[in-house]
């Protein structure tokens, strides 16, 4: 039997249990990262708001998740404090949409996005499966025991990876 644990806004969530399916809900411009470790069955999944921590680095250092730049490093740093290794992880994506930003003024969707690739080519890593963009909401949950990774967007469950 599955245990879920939700992931909200600026929230970091990783496990080492089987029976774990990690899911960040409602993602909008928000970004929704994946990590996955198949060899030794370790993952984390981050929910991110807004790209970058030097917009308010007080907050920042209260809730480093709650930005791309400093919450992807963070969820990578206990990862590895787990045990996985930086060379087997698997990544995957979703959210960066464009949702009440209708004239695409702010493009904070697209922005996440763009600090999450810096990010992961910064530390040689590349992005498995994606689902970014667009003007919908999605879910992403990472199955612990399997390393499945779904996805629900406009209503239909589809595995990403």
């Amino acid at each position: 039997m599955s245990r879920d644990d939700h992931v909200g806004i600026a929230q970091m969530k990783v496990s080492t249990d089987p029976s774990t399916v990690l899911t960040a809900p409602h993602l909008g411009s928000c970004l929704g990262v994946v990590i996955y470790d198949p060899i030794r069955k370790i993952g984390g999944v981050i929910h991110c708001l807004l790209p970058l921590s030097k917009s308010d680095p007080q907050k920042a250092k209260d809730k480093p998740c709650m930005y791309v730049d400093t919450g992807v490093v963070k969820l990578l740093e206990e990862l590895i404090k787990l045990g996985a290794s930086k060379k087997d992880l698997e990544i995957c994506v979703a959210g960066g949409a464009q949702i009440n930003d209708p004239e695409n003024i702010f493009e904070i969707g697209k922005k996440n996005f763009t600090v999450l690739r810096k990010i992961l080519w910064k530390n040689n890593l590349l992005i498995k499966a994606q689902d970014v963009g667009e003007c919908h909401s999605r879910t992403i949950s990472l199955n612990i025991g399997t390393g499945e990774v779904w996805l629900k967007a406009n209503g239909e469950l589809k595995l990403l990876h």
